[in-house]
Formats: structure tokens, sequence, C-alpha cells
């Protein structure tokens, strides 16, 4: 007699994933010596960066363009949909089969998207450490006047990304602040949003995120003090290319919460538009552990949200509305960054628990509050 067995099928979802740029070329003078796997990708390429770091860029790019067909065009005055058509027309203009992106996020972020949209291979070169830019599949478009108003995900990673030590070291060291402060994030948003997932890939994740913190910790006053040096090297690395890997291992999940939602609402502010990404997201992770404190009552967020204000302070990142610009700010312009923060879609709301624009505000304005009163500040849950 033959027994039947049951099977029981369970289908999994599809996933695509964008892990990590085809190649990474890194280390000192490397932009000069790229020309070769340049030129595999498109021999007319269409060099996308910013006004103010032209002469450098175009010096570095200089030897690796020589036998190319090239042309430097701005992504000015931001990566926004005007500038993303002008950069279109330009494309088809000069015949562009590769485009090149140079320079900060913004330069970065068009570079990538203007690929995306046109099905022509990307190359990103960060011109600082202030983000991980340069790996990501992802670009944030702008107003022309600066304030965020959408994402979009990208098929892939950049084609390739060269990362020249020599290139990053002519930026203000405020920029590698920047970036350490928009790293730092991946742990305390990973942390939250992702991390009871029993997924295999984004537990990875997590871990990574949390390694990324503990060398940002241990290595980044030592970066700072010797600029070029050993540990400047990886932190730029932890920075540009550990805090990429965390995205493409964990994607959306383990990529942004309310740290960079409130960094989006924060745009929309005019008085602290010049204050860089990496500041406005280091404040914001305050702000989200402060609103775990408020929200849930949490000891942990409170002694995590002191000793990072700490770590701050000997970096010189932003601990307050003030630092940022908006020590004078009126609690109307407060409550319409928080709304655009918790509008429907935002990241935001990946953390565990709700939140209000009014309860946004109030982790705003108090992210130095003394850890002794966080019992009294945690009135609702």
């Amino acid at each position: 007699m033959t027994q039947s067995i049951a099977v029981t099928t369970t289908t999994a979802a599809t996933i695509t994933m964008a892990l990590a740029p085809a190649q990474v070329i890194r280390g000192s003078g490397t932009l000069a010596k790229a020309g070769e796997s340049i030129a595999r990708l498109g021999q007319c390429p269409l060099v996308i960066g910013g006004d103010r770091s032209r002469q450098t860029n175009e010096q570095f790019l200089a030897s690796a363009l020589q036998d190319l067909t090239s042309k430097y065009i701005s992504y000015s005055p931001d990566c926004s949909d005007a500038s993303l058509k002008r950069l279109h027309d330009a494309v088809k203009k000069h015949k562009a089969d590769v485009i090149i992106g140079i320079g900060g996020g913004k330069a970065l972020d068009t570079a990538k998207l203007i690929a995306f949209q046109t099905h022509l291979p990307i190359v990103t070169v960060p011109g600082s450490a202030a983000t991980c830019a340069a790996w990501t599949a992802l670009s944030n478009v702008y107003t022309d006047a600066g304030a965020f108003s959408y994402d979009v995900t990208l098929a892939q990673c950049p084609d390739l990304l060269i990362l020249d030590y020599d290139l990053v070291a002519t930026a203000p060291q405020r920029t590698l602040v920047a970036g350490i402060g928009d790293a730092l994030a991946k742990w305390y948003e990973a942390s939250i949003s992702s991390g009871a997932s029993s997924q295999t890939m984004i537990i990875a994740a997590v871990q990574q995120a949390r390694v990324l913190r503990d060398i940002l910790f241990q290595k980044s006053v030592e970066a700072l003090e010797e600029p070029g040096g050993e540990a400047w090297r990886e932190v730029v690395d932890a920075s540009v290319l550990l805090a990429g890997v965390i995205g493409g291992l964990g994607g959306a999940q383990c990529r942004t919460v309310a740290a960079h939602a409130v960094h989006n609402g924060l745009t929309h502010l005019l008085d602290c538009h010049d204050v860089l990404h990496g500041e406005k997201v280091a404040f914001g992770i305050l702000v989200q552990l402060r609103l775990e404190e408020i929200c849930q009552g949490s000891q942990l967020a409170a002694t995590a949200r002191h000793q990072l204000i700490q770590f701050y302070q000997r970096l010189g990142l932003p601990v307050s509305l003030g630092d940022i610009n908006l020590g004078n700010v009126t609690v109307a312009d407060l409550q319409k960054a928080a709304e655009i923060a918790c509008r429907p879609g935002s990241d935001i709301h990946h953390l565990p628990f709700n939140i209000s624009p009014t309860d946004l505000v109030a982790a705003m304005v108090s992210t130095t509050a003394p850890q002794a009163n966080m019992r009294e500040a945690a009135t609702h849950s």
C-alpha cells in the first residue's frame, strides 16, 4: 500500500536587491588612473558636478578623460525637476553614452537619476565623505530652493564608484563631520525599524550598522585630528562605503527612519538651508531618541541620547535647534516642518509606535533635555 505524503509549498515574494556598485576603485590617485575603466562604459561622458567645485573636479578628472569626448555641466541650482529637464537636454546634445557624477550628495543624486532615466551607465566620484550617495540606488529630489520633494528608487547601484582619497581630502573637514553624522544614523534607524526582523539580509544589515557605529565612535576624533591619516581613511571608507553597504543589504527597512524624515522636514525652513545634510540628520537622530523617550518612556534611548550629545560636542555636530540656525524659529514653522516629516508615506512611520506632528515638535525643542527629567516628559504613549 502506497502512503500519500502531503507536501506544503511556500512561495516567497520576489525581492529585487541593489546591493553594491559593479566595481569600486579606492585609494590615493585612483581617479587619474581610472581612464580605462571609464572608457569601458562609454566614450562620450557627460560630467555632472557643482559650480563651486568645478575647477578642482576638472583638475582631478583631466587625466582620466584625456582620450574621451567629455563635457562638464552643473546640476545647479539643485537636484530638482527643472535641473533634471535641462540635463536631459544636455545628454541629447552631447550624445552622451555614460554619465559621471562628481561632488557631494546632490551632484551624485542628480547624476544617478539622469543615468537611470536615460538608460546610461553611471560613474560616481565622491568629492567629499559627506554622504553615502556614491554607493546607493536612490536619488533625492528637491525644489529649486532646496526643500525636499520626493525620492526615487533606482534599478541598480552605480556601474563604477571611484573613491580617490586625494580628491576627498580637498573638501572642508566639516563635510567629513557631516558624513559621520549621516552614517551614524544607519544604526539608530536600522536597529529600531528592523531590529526584530528574522530575515537574514536585514539581520546582516543591522549588525553591519552596529559595526559602523563602533568604528565611528572609536576613530572619528583621531580622523579629524590627522586628516589623510590611516584613521581618516577608515572613517572616509565607513561614511561613503560601509554606510552604503547597509542600505544595500537591508533595503528600505534599514535605510531611513525618523532621523532622515526630520531632515526632510527641516529642508523646508529657509534659516537652516546652509546646514549640511548630515548635520540635519545627526540632529534628527537626537530627535528620534527623544521621541522614544517621550512616546515610550525609554530609558535606554535617554542614555543613548546623552552619550551621543557628548560625542557630537567633541566633533562639532549639532545638538539643538540653535546649532542648526533655528534658535529663533517660531512654533508655527516647526509645526510646518513636523507636518512634512509626518506626512503619509514618510519614513518616520517605520517607527514601531505612532507619533503626531505635535510629538515631533516636542522632541525637536527638547533634544538637550536632562536625562533625569525623561520620565516627566513621557506623559503619553
